[in-house]
């Protein structure tokens, strides 16, 4: 069974990401891309061998040979398309974020059950096997009792005092009502949503602080201390004014020893474990590919729609995710601690 691609955006990451990852995927065929601007959407399309190319998001979503929309439009968007897909019968892989409150997720999640599709968010650092074999280890119980563990994914450049404005097709990353926060729905949801997923933990307690202020609300850096339910703690740091920052780690320490990734938290496929307890001693170096992660969340999404597995990550985690966002702006805003129901 070949199960047909449709693109909601054509923005750098459709371009060097999906798109390339659902061409390579087994099973998988790029049946149509649509963009607001029909130049664009054809030539995105035959740069990538879609077979059609749309200017309406209703007419792709009545094409017959599209099983599954992948929407990657502005943060504000998704929950209004994804109900729009799910309504049409086409299963949905939705970008992070999944949406800018509670409710928009939960009304996306609750458009997908009635119609009897699957959904998925975008986080692909799940598809590293060394993110998954470090979630091994702590299941398995390796690591003992976790306490602590740690994710951070930053950039920047020197000399600059704050990022400049972005302009085109990528300015609304800069308009509010759009994006919804600033650096933290760029990577710091990845970090936040590869904690849980490495930990398999739900966050119980949020503190943040960031660089956010009244006259400018969209933070450059932020940095967070979460507890979890089991008791362990977390950090997390993210942001875009942190130039030479070569970490993008995610470790994880126990009773037993620790384990973790260096330079895995990235859009492409890198990094080294590194294990360290009484009983094991592990190194795996990754090696680089730009889309590798992509494709396997495609061919995960894939198997999810034929009956096989779940998503990488389910429209629930992508709601956990948004819980976080919203805690870590409160946090910030007000100095307190936020608890998650």
């Amino acid at each position: 069974m070949t199960i047909g691609w449709g693109i909601v955006s054509t923005g750098r990451h459709p371009d060097t990401k999906m798109a390339p990852a659902i061409n390579e995927a087994d099973g998988a065929s790029l049946a149509a891309v649509m963009s607001r601007d029909i130049g664009r959407a054809e030539a995105f399309a035959q740069k990538h061998g879609a077979a059609t190319a749309y200017d309406d998001l209703d007419a792709l979503l009545r094409d017959p040979a599209v099983d599954v929309v992948y929407i990657a439009s502005p943060n504000a968007l998704h929950a209004e398309q994804t109900v729009r897909a799910a309504e049409a019968g086409k299963h949905v892989l939705v970008e992070k974020p999944m949406a800018l409150s509670v409710e928009d997720a939960q009304r996306m999640i609750d458009a997908c059950d009635a119609a009897g599709v699957r959904l998925g968010v975008g986080f692909h650092l799940r598809a590293h096997e060394g993110h998954r074999r470090l979630r091994m280890l702590v299941a398995d119980g390796a690591l003992g009792r976790v306490a602590f563990a740690h994710a951070d994914w930053c950039r920047g450049v020197r000399g600059q005092e704050a990022p400049p404005p972005r302009e085109g097709l990528q300015a609304w990353w800069d308009d509010p009502s759009l994006i919804g926060a600033g650096a933290f729905m760029a990577t710091g949801v990845h970090c936040a949503d590869l904690l849980r997923y490495v930990l398999d933990d739900d966050v119980a307690e949020v503190s943040a602080v960031s660089d956010a202020t009244p006259e400018k609300p969209l933070e450059e850096l932020v940095t967070l201390a979460l507890r979890f339910r089991s008791g362990a703690i977390a950090t997390l740091l993210t942001g875009r004014r942190t130039p030479d920052y070569e970490r993008n780690d995610v470790t994880v320490y126990g009773t037993l020893g620790r384990a973790g990734l260096s330079a895995s938290i990235d859009m492409n496929q890198a990094g080294v474990l590194a294990v360290r307890t009484d009983a094991l001693t592990e190194d795996e170096s990754y090696a680089s590919h730009p889309f590798a992660l992509y494709t396997k969340q495609v061919q995960a999404f894939d198997a999810a729609v034929e009956g096989n597995g779940e998503p990488l990550a389910t429209g629930l985690d992508g709601l956990r995710v948004v819980e976080i966002t919203l805690a870590m702006v409160e946090s910030a805003r007000t100095g307190s601690r936020v608890s998650l129901s």
